[in-house]
């Protein structure tokens, strides 16, 4: 990752395009998380989700935040593989490979040792657009890996309306950004997968734009 070309874009793109072309309404923004190691756990519905999220971030800050991100979609050319390791600094998951969990998560677990935010999307991939599909629990391997991690739900809507699934422009439209306080890791992972399903769907009542 290279990290002035991260604060560049950031800078230059996707703050003023945020800015201007979506109104979004943030609520709790000061319970984003600060400093790792950290995950923010959100639903996931469009590519925008990502640069959102991020744009909520402090230049300074920037490229502590590091989405983890399916390799087979976002290494499969030469340019957007690129683009996604250099200016966004993706964390790459191979989600089919036959791995081990400690081979998997490697790179999660060194980036929480460095203390970075990553961001984790606990559905997997994009579901259908206004849909929550089914929590998997490997954030909740992640958030075991490294004492101390804090987990940050957020719940996100509208984005799957300004960019949908499949197209490549995007249109304004209001959107809800809704911060939850921080999760608890505790000793099971089904208790940990329904407390977070349980917190978005409490976060979810806060959107302006259903």
């Amino acid at each position: 990752m290279n990290k002035y070309l991260k604060i560049l874009f950031f800078a230059l793109v996707v703050k003023p395009l945020t800015l201007i072309m979506l109104g979004l309404n943030i609520r709790n923004r000061h319970q984003l998380p600060k400093g790792g190691p950290a995950i923010i756990a959100a639903n996931h519905n469009s590519h925008l989700d990502t640069i959102v999220l991020m744009s909520l971030y402090p230049l300074s800050q920037i490229h502590k935040v590091r989405p983890v991100a399916a390799a087979d979609y976002f290494l499969k050319n030469k340019f957007l593989k690129w683009f996604s390791l250099n200016i966004m600094g993706i964390i790459p998951l191979e989600r089919k490979a036959r791995k081990s969990k400690d081979e998997l998560f490697f790179d999660c677990k060194k980036a929480l040792e460095n203390e970075d935010i990553l961001i984790l999307y606990p559905e997997g991939s994009r579901g259908e657009p206004g849909q929550m599909a089914e929590l998997k629990k490997g954030i909740y391997y992640v958030s075991t890996l490294v004492p101390k991690t804090i987990v940050t739900p957020v719940i996100m809507h509208g984005l799957d309306k300004s960019l949908p699934k499949g197209e490549a422009l995007f249109v304004p439209f209001n959107c809800d950004v809704i911060i939850g306080r921080n999760i608890e890791v505790v000793d099971d992972a089904q208790t940990f997968i329904d407390n977070l399903k349980d917190e978005f769907e409490d976060l979810s009542k806060f959107c302006l734009t259903h």
